[in-house]
């Protein structure tokens, strides 16, 4: 199936779940296996049932056939709370495209399929997931569950992250993760993902909300979401250009050679910053490169889910 046709041209997702799915499944196909074993949650054999266990795992099958009630064993069995956390500002709708392909993601799209494609593994493994979504506002919450309804429910709420186009809607990162961390009682492993661009607040800020995070012993890996080629190597022709700043509306009018490698210096040393930073609070960095796709995602939550469990 040719996953381009999945993904709605205005710019939104036809069918993420498909795409989340077939997404994890070229992951699995090109991993070594042994680094990864007990990855997914595998039938191992059938038990007696015993009254007062849970009828979740129930053979209805082997029922109809037996008369007697077996449920289903697995290789590995966790309690792994899993929570998502979605920066939906302007910036993160960059760059503007006009027809979204698999090859073609704009920051908000990468992060939501990359927020599906690590849900359809969680599901998997049938261990609960939570989502939350900010802007200006903490646009949605929701708890970690594992049901069927609650998955969907997600899905719904990152395709609509997708074409929401917000306008001008500044990054209010400091705010919301502090709110988050409230929210969030039981320990969890955390996933942000984020471009960690922002006018409102201090770096030193965003770094407090995010230790708020690590309270009562959660685990936190920051994917700083962005495009290499843009973003950092400022990789323009030369032609006269204005940038503007979505979130703000101010611009300038200019060459990108006359800016090119003071760019870089100053955009290389903030993200520098920002490892430094996550290393000195014990946070996970991950590089997220729009145009890498989907694996350094998905080689993180393996690494880090066997050390979490």
């Amino acid at each position: 199936m040719d996953l381009q046709l999945e993904l709605n041209k205005a710019g939104g997702f036809k069918n993420l779940e498909l795409l989340a799915k077939q997404v994890v499944e070229g992951f699995i196909a090109g991993m070594h296996k042994s680094p990864f074993h007990g990855f997914s949650a595998e039938f191992a054999e059938h038990k007696i049932y015993n009254q007062g266990e849970s009828t979740k795992h129930i053979d209805w099958k082997l029922y109809a056939k037996t008369d007697r009630l077996y449920t289903k064993r697995y290789d590995e069995e966790t309690n792994l709370r899993c929570h998502l956390i979605l920066d939906n500002s302007t910036s993160m709708h960059y760059p503007q495209t006009i027809a979204t392909s698999i090859d073609n993601l704009n920051k908000s799209a990468f992060s939501a399929l990359a927020c599906a494609s690590l849900m359809h593994i969680l599901k998997k493994q049938r261990d609960a997931v939570g989502l939350s979504i900010y802007s200006d506002a903490y646009d949605f919450y929701a708890p970690e569950k594992g049901s069927e309804r609650h998955h969907q429910m997600l899905l719904g709420k990152l395709s609509e992250a997708v074409v929401s186009k917000p306008n001008s809607k500044r990054t209010d990162t400091y705010t919301y993760l502090h709110q988050i961390a409230e929210k969030i009682h039981r320990r969890s492993l955390i996933f942000v993902f984020t471009d960690m661009f922002q006018t409102t607040q201090e770096d030193d800020k965003i770094f407090e909300a995010l230790r708020h995070l690590k309270h009562n012993k959660h685990e936190v890996v920051l994917f700083h979401v962005f495009d290499k080629g843009k973003e950092l190597m400022f990789d323009f022709d030369n032609r006269p250009k204005r940038f503007i700043d979505i979130e703000t509306g101010e611009h300038i009018n200019l060459y990108a050679d006359n800016i090119k490698q003071n760019y870089q210096e100053a955009v290389g040393n903030y993200f520098n910053n920002i490892k430094l930073r996550c290393g000195q609070y014990r946070i996970k960095y991950v590089e997220a490169d729009i145009s890498k796709g989907f694996n350094p995602i998905l080689s993180t939550y393996m690494i880090e889910r066997q050390k979490f469990v």
